[in-house]
C-alpha cells in the first residue's frame, strides 16, 4: 500500500471514500507479493495493481460492489477455478485478496495512520478479514494499541516482535478471528558518499526503489540540494565523521563513489566493521588493489575486506551515470537478497523465492509475507 499512499490520502482528505484491495496470500508463480494493493475511488479512479494486469478488471467490479454495499470480502483468483481462468490469471499462480471500503465512517483514523507511515514511523495495522459490513481493526505502535479490534496479548506481542525486526511485510494471522497484519517499517537507508554525477543518478534510482537516500560530501560547493533533488537528505561533512554517528543496520546500503583515498580509507575502515548489508566502492581495479593494501595496513581483516564490493556494480556494460546506477542497484539487490544475479532463464523453480507458504497458527509464523 505504501506506493499508493499519497493518492489514497488525497482521496480521504477530500472526503472521497474508496475501496482498498490488498494481496494477503499467494501460491506458486503469483505476479505480485503479499502487500500489493489496488484502490478504486467513488469517482472510478484506480491506483495500484495486485497482479500486474491479470485480474484487475474483475477486481474493479468487486470494488464497485464493495463501494455500494460497504461489505468487506475476500476474493481468490486461481487457475484451477474456471472463473479465474476467465479473468486471465495466466501466470499459473493463486492470489487471495482482501477487499475493504475506506472512508471517514469506515476508518476515521486513516489519515493519521497514512501520515505516520509516510513520516517513517514503525506501525502495524491489523484488520479483521471476515466478510461483513463492519470491519474491525487496530493500530499497533511502540506506544500502544488503538482501535476496535481486541487481540490477545500474545498476538500483539507477535506483531510487535515483527515490528521491531524492521521489515515491512503483510501476513495473515489466525487468531480468534482471521486477520491481515500490515507492518510498515521505516524505509531502508541508502548512504551515497561523493557528490558527483553518478551520485545524482543513484539518488533517482534509490528513491524509486524505496530507500531513504542521503548524499554525503565534505565539499559544500558540490553537496547542494539543487544538484540532488531526489535525495531525502544532503549532508556536508567528512564521510567518516558522518558514519561515526549515522544509524546503520542490517538493511542499510552504502555506495562510496568518491574514489579519493583521503575520503575512502577512513570511511571504509568504519563501514566494513558496521552492520551494513552492502558496502560498495567505485574505482578501477588498480584503485581497488591500492585501497585494499591501505586498509590492510590500518588493520582491516580479511573477513572485513571480503564484504567490500569493488569495483562496484554488476557487469551490465554500463557507460553512463544512469546505466552505472542500474548496475550498482542491481548488485545491492543481489547482495541484500542473497540471489544469484543470473538471467531467470538460466534458473529453475519459483521466480519469487522470497514468498513462502506456511501453516499459520495463533502467534506463529505468517502464511506468506511480502513487502507492504
Amino acid at each position: 500500500m505504501r506506493d499508493i499512499l499519497t493518492g489514497l490520502q488525497a482521496w480521504f482528505d477530500r472526503g472521497e471514500s474508496f475501496v482498498l484491495a490488498t494481496v494477503v496470500r499467494t501460491w506458486k508463480s503469483s505476479p505480485r507479493a503479499p502487500g500489493a494493493a489496488m484502490a478504486v475511488s467513488e469517482s472510478g479512479e484506480v491506483l495500484g495493481s495486485v497482479s500486474g494486469g491479470c485480474v484487475e478488471s474483475a477486481l474493479y467490479e468487486t470494488a464497485r460492489d464493495v463501494l455500494a454495499d460497504g461489505r468487506s470480502r475476500t476474493e481468490v483468483f486461481c487457475v484451477a477455478d474456471d472463473d479465474a481462468i476467465g479473468v486471465g490469471l495466466t501466470c499459473g499462480g493463486t492470489i487471495e485478496v482482501f477487499v475493504q471500503r475506506i472512508g471517514h465512517n469506515d476508518f476515521p483514523d486513516f489519515a493519521n495512520v497514512a501520515r505516520r507511515i509516510r513520516g517513517g514511523e514503525s506501525i502495524a495495522v491489523v484488520t479483521e478479514t471476515g466478510d461483513g459490513s463492519r470491519t474491525r481493526r487496530c493500530v499497533i505502535t511502540g506506544d500502544g494499541v488503538a482501535g476496535d479490534l481486541d487481540l490477545p496479548e500474545t498476538d500483539v506481542e507477535n506483531v510487535r516482535r515483527r515490528l521491531d525486526a524492521g521489515e515491512s511485510l503483510v501476513y495473515q494471522l489466525q487468531s480468534e478471528t482471521a486477520c491481515m497484519v500490515e507492518i510498515f517499517a521505516p524505509p531502508p537507508r541508502m548512504y551515497i558518499f561523493g557528490a558527483i554525477d553518478f551520485a545524482a543518478a543513484m539518488c533517482t534510482l534509490g528513491a524509486f526503489a524505496g530507500y531513504h537516500v542521503t548524499v554525503i560530501d565534505a565539499r559544500a560547493v558540490f553537496a547542494t540540494r539543487a544538484r540532488f533533488p531526489d535525495a531525502d537528505d544532503v549532508v556536508v561533512m567528512w564521510p567518516h565523521r558522518f558514519l561515526e554517528t549515522a544509524p546503520v543496520d542490517h538493511r542499510t546500503v552504502l555506495a562510496v563513489l568518491t574514489h579519493d583515498e583521503k575520503f575512502d580509507i577512513p570511511l571504509l575502515e568504519l563501514a566494513l566493521r558496521s552492520d551494513a548489508a552492502y558496502i560498495g566502492a567505485m574505482g578501477s581495479r588498480a584503485t581497488h588493489e591500492r585501497r585494499v593494501a591501505l586498509l590492510r595496513e590500518r588493520g582491516t581483516t580479511a573477513a572485513e575486506l571480503a564484504r567490500l564490493h569493488s569495483p562496484i556494480g554488476l557487469d551490465l556494460g554500463a557507460r553512463t551515470p544512469e546505466e552505472t546506477a542500474v548496475s550498482i542497484l542491481a548488485e545491492m539487490m543481489k547482495t541484500t537478497r542473497g540471489t544469484t544475479g543470473l538471467e531467470l532463464q538460466q534458473l529453475s523453480g519459483p521466480i519469487h523465492r522470497d514468498v513462502e507458504v506456511q501453516e499459520c497458527v495463533a502467534g506463529g509464523p505468517p502464511v506468506a509475507s511480502g513487502r507492504g
